[in-house]
């Protein structure tokens, strides 16, 4: 019995494995990996220690090549073996096996060697969803930043020109050349200021002023730019999601694509966990909610109503400027869609159908309530 449940258990974590994206085991082996790398670096602890933080290395090693040859058998049965050693995670997975074997096998010393485990850090790259958001804003708004890229370039060699010119005759060793004086306007134009270089003639420290802030100006583009283009992706992504919610909601389902469109400019989202209090008692009605997914429990005197999938509630409150009638609660795990106050009322102007469907709704269930 106990062979069999290991049998299966082991079934199911190469079935895990197979997958491209990142397992529980495979984040800690990274962890444990790179923490096992660092302490390597420092003397007395690698001396104390030494079998256990090799006896770790070695163990992540055998987990990262064990899933690069688990990954590439079942690609291989499923016919898309060359596409996936050539994809990024393939890659990735590669260099995750292979790089520290090949370092050990010509010749690099054995601490050397394991350094290249900082690489393993690769393998958690893929599952990031803040990297491919980075990417679409980088793609879309790469107009803009290689205009302010331009701009840094102009500035750095015009600052490189002008030291080099103002201050190669009081400091030879530092500004004795434009590639020389390089150095200190990359460091001055992006505000670090190592303190290194530094002009001494007037007009030398006139310039420097002015490439500092040169500086701030073109890293705040660059802020601006990308912070801009961040949440312009992160409203098409909410957007995206609560469209595809609110086409899936029955009350919703006579609306066209325009009307669809402005009610989801109205709703916002909301996952809640089971037995979480949505509405409360006696508080003032300030929303509206749809249930997009899930169960929700509707607690009346003496009687409990369950809300399913399409229900909406708390629009009593809003049709009656009242405070909440009845305490309310998820049952499962819901997925709601909130309309505020404001947003009822422009969705009640704008689609006279749906308002009739909310006041008759809100009608029957006052008179139920009676």
């Amino acid at each position: 019995m106990s062979k069999r449940l290991i049998l299966s258990a082991l079934a199911q974590f190469t079935a895990k494995t197979a997958g491209r994206n990142m397992t529980k085991a495979a984040y800690v082996a990274v962890a444990a990996g790179v923490a096992a790398m660092a302490v390597l670096t420092a003397g007395p602890a690698y001396e104390v220690a030494h079998r256990w933080i090799e006896a770790v290395l070695w163990t992540c090693l055998v987990y990262f090549v064990f899933e690069w040859l688990v990954r590439l058998r079942h690609m291989a049965h499923q016919g898309r073996l060359s596409l996936y050693m050539l994809s990024s995670s393939g890659i990735v997975d590669a260099i995750g096996a292979l790089a520290v074997p090949v370092a050990l096998i010509v010749g690099v010393e054995s601490r050397t060697a394991w350094l290249l485990s900082i690489l393993w850090v690769l393998k958690v790259v893929p599952g990031i969803p803040g990297l491919r958001q980075l990417r679409r804003v980088l793609v879309l708004e790469s107009g803009p930043l290689l205009s302010v890229l331009v701009i840094f370039l102009m500035v750095v060699l015009l600052a490189s020109v002008a030291e080099y010119f103002l201050e190669r005759d009081v400091q030879p060793a530092t500004f004795g050349s434009v590639p020389a004086a390089l150095w200190w306007a990359v460091v001055t134009l992006t505000t670090t200021g190592y303190g290194d270089v530094v002009p001494i003639t007037p007009l030398g420290r006139m310039v420097a002023a002015l490439v500092m802030i040169s500086g701030l100006g073109v890293f705040g583009l660059w802020t601006g730019i990308l912070a801009t283009g961040f949440a312009a992706e992160t409203r098409r992504d909410n957007f995206l999601k609560t469209w595809e919610t609110v086409s899936k909601v029955p009350f919703f389902a006579t609306l066209g694509p325009a009307a669809i469109a402005d009610v989801t400019h109205m709703l916002r989202t909301m996952d809640l966990p089971a037995r979480t209090q949505i509405i409360r008692k006696g508080q003032k009605g300030d929303c509206m909610y749809f249930i997009a997914a899930g169960e929700a429990e509707v607690e009346l005197p003496g009687k409990r109503i369950a809300l399913g999938e399409g229900a909406f509630f708390g629009e009593m409150a809003l049709l009656g400027n009242s405070v909440r009638g009845a305490n309310v609660t998820t049952t499962k795990v819901t997925r709601l869609l909130v309309l505020d106050l404001v947003d009822f009322r422009l969705l009640m102007a704008r689609h006279p159908d749906l308002a009739e469907t909310i006041d008759a709704e809100a009608k029957r269930r006052a008179q139920e309530n009676e």
